[in-house]
């Protein structure tokens, strides 16, 4: 699956909906973890089953430890379609949640990437909460692959900690490290929100600065 990204713009109202379908789908998927844990032969409920079968993979493959037994989901943060229960416009800026909470027209920004798809070719769509934001995810069902000729010309690559690679011709790399660079910021805001009074708004507010930090170095 090839997977899309675009930034969500909508109203306060509608960003509450999403966060409550958030916690439904959250509570759907613990209580049928909780019913495949209390009853033997349980039949399949499919995302807390991935945990499951994943669970029984590791099983197989003889993993020391508690090898991944599934656990209760605390702080999700996404729900997922499939090929219903939403749609998308035709000039593919506009996708419509048609679902039973009431989630409405949202503006997708920066779709251009999805005009090139078909519709048919859309199996998921997963509306996913960040930090900085509301994004939805368009999971694409395609082939892809590239033809290329053989150059005839090969080198080698040494990953290391010094430097990001260094490979066979003296070509090194600086590790850009950015973790790293972000430590102090990251720790601050830590302490930050360490401080701030369990459910009050302004430990609300230093979680938002904090996630926003994290997910800045993610995605560098």
């Amino acid at each position: 699956m090839l997977v899309l990204e675009s930034k969500l713009a909508a109203t306060s109202e509608q960003f509450a909906l999403i966060d409550e379908a958030i916690r439904t789908f959250q509570f759907i998927r613990n209580k049928a973890l909780r019913y495949w844990i209390d009853t033997k032969g349980a039949t399949k409920a499919e995302r807390a089953w991935a945990a499951v079968s994943r669970f029984f993979d590791n099983c197989k493959k003889n993993i020391v430890g508690k090898k991944g037994y599934p656990k209760f989901q605390k702080d999700n943060r996404s729900v997922e379609h499939k090929t219903t229960g939403w749609k998308l416009s035709d000039e593919r800026r506009f996708l419509t949640i048609t679902d039973g909470f009431g989630i409405g027209k949202l503006k997708l920004l920066g779709t251009r990437d999805l005009r090139t798809y078909s519709k048919e070719q859309i199996k998921r769509v997963r509306l996913v909460r960040r930090a900085d934001g509301y994004y939805a995810q368009f999971c694409i069902d395609i082939d892809r692959t590239e033809d290329l000729a053989p150059t005839g010309q090969a080198i080698g690559l040494d990953m290391g900690l010094t430097s990001f690679y260094t490979d066979s011709t003296g070509v090194k790399v600086e590790n850009p490290r950015y973790l790293r660079k972000a430590e102090k910021q990251l720790k601050q805001a830590q302490r930050r929100v360490s401080k701030k009074a369990k459910g009050s708004k302004n430990r609300i507010q230093a979680r938002k600065r904090l996630g926003r930090q994290h997910l800045k170095v993610s995605r560098q």
